[in-house]
């Protein structure tokens, strides 16, 4: 499946100075909820009439135009007005600001030739530096880096705020590499091909104009590419549609096609297969929609060849040239032979390109009901599958025995989120992490002839957990399904409706939401009283592909009601009250929040939307818009059309509502999530004068943060908003 674009990102925050509508609802009482509803039930609704044709707001669509930059300016000095006036401001910015620039945060890496690779930044390097040291240096705990590339010095010579987006070094030399870099954060990015004998960019290399896409080695003098730079070449999402063949000392202009997709697919992406035993196949993915793709061999000297798979699988490995992919939908071979949705299978990919056909398909692992595949690394020797039981992380390798595969489990770390990385076909070493809500990361070295697991390395304790305490519980939604979710939460919390509590969730795209340790987090609010709570909605991926596809399109009203009741039980059950309660997700989280704050406000005191899509009638002609019509639908249907203008925040908000105050927030430079969406939001309830905050950092992309400042600050902002809402017992520090 196309790699999923809308991950659930760290949340920051901006005020602004209020409104006296803001006055009114920031006195709410304990029982404001049901205040708030009687009122309304006195006022005639007055849903906003918006034409998504004639937009009046459009203007803040154009995202570098002058009028709409005047406008962010002056919505950001209002927010920092407000909240970095707040004395709570800086002490909350320095914790931050430690956490995040501490030297005893865990150097995650690559393992390659010998070497544990690493890209680091700190308060002195700020852009970053990319680094090396060897696995013995790395596991004594008191590593020796050999710095191979100062991305600071590179930024400072040729004035570019360049941010790191990843290495793609040829194996097994690793002596060339393509380096991916960002201007500011955005997805749209170059590619240069670095030379580590002479650690120089190469001028006369393979070097990309800025664009969505990729580069891909096929061999030293040979790379495959696909760049969105024109229509010609682009998708209706703007990625990629055409892949290219291009060979070393020719203008990337005589580069020759080998495979076109079409200008309606989400995007056409070419990559390099390995397997542990020294065969190379040239792949490309054809995402015909964002969760149905068609899967490409491109063979060097003959026509491309599709693989006979079901739309909705994944590639995930290739082992003893055997291909390993996923499920996202059952599966009926012409033979009759079926396998279910969520199970991981493999065939023979030589069998396949000597016939054109697959003989036998062989079963790797059927998760159960409560499961889902969290990852699968392919390494030298074996097959790991990291594997969620609950929202529970296991480790499992599988071996072929006698023509089939045998699992087993691997000892770890128990209740934990667990996370795969660093798998090889070129070593018999895997790593993972393992973390929650209380404990810190901790990082372990996966020797895969023994089976077992080492720590390297852990994060030290950044807030007092003693007296903290996780529970995972359970809220029944409307139609009778169970949907889990996790309190953390102090021991001796009394059930009477006082503690402040931030509920996050995302519910879309297949991401799992699981228990994670975020020092800033434990520090800006666990500390300070607040509670948290996760809730694992359908649309994410918790319990497989079933629990996603249970809330898409027309569904999608399930996700919203997953949350109201998580939300609802928290009240009935004495944590908080609406007056206490706050809501907050990201990206299409931050549509989650958006439908929160118009279908539901007397629930909160708080709301967060951040990098959202709000504006659901025209979120499809909006920079990657149009690749989530798979998720969401198509606003030009008359079915799905109408049921997306129901939900729509932007086409929901009643001009005599009594709100909550939201905080919206979104970065100039995120060319995924237009910032259109918060943007003409933040205008419409400026005109209606319904109490909101808005902040737009001007560089970050996606993530709203560029640096570890930038995320510092963002995260201040946000837990001073929030301290404000649903801690203070009044509003003297907003006036």
């Amino acid at each position: 499946m196309l790699q999923r674009f809308l991950t659930a990102t760290a949340l920051g925050s901006i005020l602004i100075a209020c409104s006296p509508q803001t006055q009114d609802n920031n006195d709410m009482t304990e029982n404001a909820g049901t205040n708030a509803t009687e009122e309304n039930e006195a006022v005639q609704p007055e849903i906003v009439e918006i034409d998504p044709d004639n937009d009046p707001r459009i203007w803040l669509e154009e995202v570098e135009g002058e009028r709409a930059l005047e406008w962010v300016t002056g919505q950001n000095e209002r927010t920092f007005d407000r909240l970095q006036g707040d004395p709570r401001y800086d002490e909350l910015y320095a914790a931050a600001l430690e956490v995040y620039e501490s030297d005893e945060r865990i150097a995650y890496g690559n393992y390659q030739n010998g070497f544990i690779w690493n890209f680091w930044r700190d308060a002195t390097n700020t852009h970053g530096l990319w680094r090396r040291t060897s696995l013995e240096s790395y596991a004594s705990g008191t590593p020796e880096w050999d710095i191979v590339l100062d991305l600071d010095a590179v930024a400072e010579a040729e004035g570019v705020n360049w941010v790191w987006q990843g290495s793609n070094c040829l194996a097994p030399d690793y002596n060339r590499c393509i380096i991916t870099l960002s201007d500011g954060g955005q997805d749209a990015s170059v590619r240069r091909e670095f030379d580590m004998e002479s650690r120089s960019f190469l001028a006369d290399g393979f070097v990309s104009p800025e664009a969505k896409g990729g580069m891909s080695w096929v061999d030293e003098n040979t790379v495959v590419f696909g760049f969105a730079t024109d229509d010609e070449n682009s998708t209706t999402s703007g990625y990629p549609s055409v892949v290219y063949r291009w060979e070393r000392g020719t203008p990337i202009e005589d580069a020759t096609e080998i495979l076109r997709g079409d200008r309606d697919d989400v995007g056409l992406f070419a990559f390099r297969m390995e397997d542990n035993v020294g065969n190379v196949h040239m792949m490309a993915s054809e995402a015909d929609t964002f969760f149905e793709t068609t899967w490409w061999y491109l063979p060097e000297n003959d026509a491309p060849m599709t693989l006979p798979i079901p739309a909705k699988s994944s590639l995930t490995g290739l082992y003893n040239n055997q291909l390993l992919f996923t499920l996202e939908e059952d599966w009926t071979r012409d033979n009759g032979e079926t396998h279910p949705q969520g199970a991981l299978l493999s065939f023979d990919l030589a069998g396949f390109i000597a016939s054109g056909e697959i003989a036998d398909v062989s079963t790797v692992f059927v998760p159960g009901p409560r499961q889902s595949i969290g990852g699968v690394g392919v390494a030298n020797g074996t097959v790991l599958v990291q594997i969620d039981d609950n929202v529970v992380g296991q480790l499992w390798r599988f071996d072929t025995r006698d023509g089939g595969w045998e699992g087993t489990q691997i000892p770890t770390p128990e209740n934990m989120t667990l996370g795969l990385f660093g798998a090889s076909v070129h070593h018999n070493l895997a790593f993972l992490n393992a973390q929650g809500f209380l404990t810190p990361d901790s990082l372990y070295s996966v020797d895969i002839p023994s089976g077992t697991i080492s720590e390297l390395a852990s994060t030290p304790e950044w807030f007092t957990a003693d007296d903290l305490i996780v529970e995972q519980l359970e809220a029944e939604s409307t139609d009778g399904t169970m949907i889990p979710y996790f309190v953390v939460r102090h021991r001796d919390t009394v059930m009477d409706g006082t503690t402040p509590t931030l509920l996050y969730a995302y519910g879309g795209f297949q991401v799992s939401i699981q228990p994670s340790y975020s020092g800033v987090r434990g520090r800006l609010w666990l500390e300070r009283g607040g509670a948290y709570v996760v809730a694992n909605i359908r649309g994410g991926g918790e319990f497989g592909p079933a629990w996603h596809q249970a809330g898409l399109k027309m569904n999608r009203q399930r996700i919203y009601d997953d949350l109201i009741s998580v939300a609802e039980t928290l009240i009935d059950t004495g944590l908080t009250t609406s007056r206490r309660l706050g809501v907050y997700g990201g990206s299409n989280g931050g549509l989650l929040t958006g439908v929160m704050y118009t279908q539901r406000p007397d629930l909160w005191n708080a709301v967060v939307s951040a990098v959202p899509l709000l504006d659901m009638l025209r979120f499809n002609q909006l920079l990657a818009g149009a690749s989530w019509m798979g998720e969401y639908g198509d606003p030009s249907d008359p079915d799905e059309g109408g049921f997306l203008r129901s939900i729509s925040p932007y086409h929901n908000v009643d001009a005599n509502g009594t709100y909550p105050e939201i905080y919206l927030y979104t970065s100039t430079k995120d060319d995924r999530v237009h910032p259109g969406h918060a943007r003409k939001m933040a205008r419409l309830l400026e005109e209606l004068g319904h109490p909101y905050l808005y902040y737009e950092n001007t560089e970050g992309g996606h993530s709203s943060a560029a640096n570890l400042a930038e995320s510092a600050r963002r995260d201040a902002l946000l837990y001073t908003f929030l301290s404000q809402q649903l801690m203070d017992e009044d509003e003297s520090s907003m006036e």
